[in-house]
């Protein structure tokens, strides 16, 4: 959420006739930095409007008894030629009284219940319509990542590929890993598009594939249990506007389909129904795997692959720009300063230096958060000791894996096939210690197919590293495998017998 200077900034006001609501709302807001002014009904909302002189920058209506309390508002502000950036919550999810209160100068129109991150991006929207007028200052949007603040050849190439792609309608594909900014890269190209009427985010991880499917295309009513009235989907919401699919890999087969016939046809049908409905509405998708290589596992789509994969772009991660972590720091810290009212009003050289050596593992969002926690507790000390417990967590440092030595003799075929599976051991495992022994994720680092790693890994007996007493370690690494638990303690795996020595042979044997 954006915060603006609390001398030139206004309070948001809120109407609701639901209490408990109306309070949520208040802490909400406050918790963001801004001031709130309530209001009990639509009547004390328009006397207040009368009797104040200033426009408030942002109206927030809740009306739970009935939808029309905040069209009957928007009417009155209307007829009296008062264009005040709204937003309308209520739980009437209908297309007519959506468009309704659209038409009518609604800038959002949200269905209970949403998440926190819908409302935040409702305001943001609705803030920005006051930009231009300077009601309310606020950063450009997208300007901390693409080309205001950023010096990289690479941001400024990408950035210039959005501004010419912003202006078709083709779908873009987003790649690059967690925290790099490939939100604020569709927001980008959504406010340079020719005027779009919404941005709709979806989390394509967060919800199970039915609760998904009914996200996306919407539901009629009874079409399952629990579908107690018919409820739009984002594809029927958006209508020209853009929807930005987050984590697409995480998709099932079955909504690939139906995916993939949306930007076919541009055509889809409601859960329960058998009306077909029509979307423009323009898809970004962004992940943080390679879809190639889910592809090639048979885990994606080729069709909706290449359907995706008109305009792609990768977002390289911070640590291959950290040119950019001085200005962004800067952005940062005018972003957050009066949300904390925090007195520092620019980072330490000392802290500077260190972010510029560091190599950001969370990428943005990390420096992002690492900012927010100095200005909040602006200890120098402290800040480097939580990035150094990040290290910890996420070390940098390759971790070798021992195993026996290449030894002379034998072919050059059977000696390079050695040093390939020893190298690929070695990558195998350091990628594995470096996720905590996560397969899955590994899997994706190393763009393999999952199934492909778990036979990798049976096949050379490898698990996970567990702690051994000293006495035992080096027998451990002489035998190049790892511990396995017995009876409760860790003790080294039994070396097979078609690999046992003469000696340790007949040794166990009793001769």
């Amino acid at each position: 959420m954006k915060s603006v200077d609390p001398i030139e900034r206004r309070d948001v006001w809120v109407a609701s006739d639901d209490p408990k609501s109306q309070f949520r709302l208040g802490d909400f807001l406050s918790s963001r930095g801004f001031g709130v002014v309530t209001s009990h009904s639509r009547d004390e909302l328009l006397s207040r409007l009368s009797s104040d002189r200033s426009q408030p920058p942002l109206l927030i209506l809740d009306f739970s008894g009935s939808y029309a309390g905040g069209l009957d508002l928007l009417k009155q502000l209307t007829r009296e030629g008062r264009r005040i950036p709204a937003i309308v919550l209520s739980s009437v999810s209908q297309v007519s009284i959506v468009t309704e209160a659209m038409r009518l100068g609604a800038s959002d129109y949200l269905v209970k219940p949403f998440e926190e991150q819908e409302l935040e991006a409702a305001i943001e929207r609705a803030l920005a319509v006051n930009l231009a007028s300077g009601t309310v200052p606020a950063p450009e949007p997208g300007a901390c990542a693409f080309g205001h603040h950023s010096t990289n050849s690479r941001m400024l190439q990408i950035r210039a590929i959005c501004d010419q792609v912003a202006h078709t309608d083709v779908p873009v594909l987003i790649l690059g890993e967690s925290g790099v900014g490939k939100e604020v890269l569709a927001r980008y190209i959504h406010a340079q598009s020719r005027p779009r009427e919404r941005f709709l985010k979806v989390n394509c991880a967060a919800l199970p594939t039915d609760l998904l499917e009914s996200e996306l295309f919407g539901h009629e009513r009874g079409a399952f249990t629990g579908a107690q009235r018919e409820k739009p989907g984002k594809f029927e919401l958006a209508a020209k506007g853009t929807i930005m699919m987050d984590e697409v890999a995480e998709m099932s087969s079955l909504l690939q389909a139906k995916l993939l016939h949306v930007l076919q046809d541009g055509e889809f049908t409601r859960l329960g129904a058998t009306r077909t409905l029509r979307s423009e509405a323009r898809i970004i998708a962004a992940t943080n795997k390679r879809l190639h290589a889910l592809v090639g596992c048979g885990e994606f789509r080729e069709d909706l692959y290449f359907r995706l994969n008109v305009i792609t772009i990768e977002v390289p991660p911070l640590r291959d720009r950290l040119e950019d972590i001085r200005p962004l720091c800067a952005y940062f810290v005018g972003l957050y300063r009066a949300k904390y009212k925090s007195q520092v009003t620019e980072l330490p050289e000392e802290l500077l230096e260190a972010f510029t050596r560091y190599h950001w593992p969370g990428n943005i969002r990390q420096l992002e958060n690492s900012v927010r926690r100095f200005l909040i507790l602006p200890n120098v000390e402290q800040t480097l000791s939580t990035l150094s417990q990040a290290t910890a967590i996420a070390p940098a440092e390759p971790v070798a894996l021992p195993g026996p030595a290449i030894v002379s003799g034998g072919s050059l075929k059977t000696l390079s096939a050695r040093a390939a599976e020893k190298a690929e051991k070695e990558m195998i495992l350091r990628t594995l210690v470096e996720v905590n022994w996560n397969r899955k994720q590994a899997a994706e680092r190393l763009d393999i197919c999952y199934k492909s790693l778990l036979i990798k890994l049976r096949r050379w007996h490898l698990g996970r590293q567990k702690p051994v007493r000293t006495g035992e370690q080096e027998k451990v690494w002489e035998s190049g495998r790892l511990p396995v638990v017995r009876n409760g303690s860790w003790k080294p795996r039994p070396v097979p017998v078609e690999r046992q020595t003469d000696k340790v042979r007949a040794a166990r044997s009793g001769h």
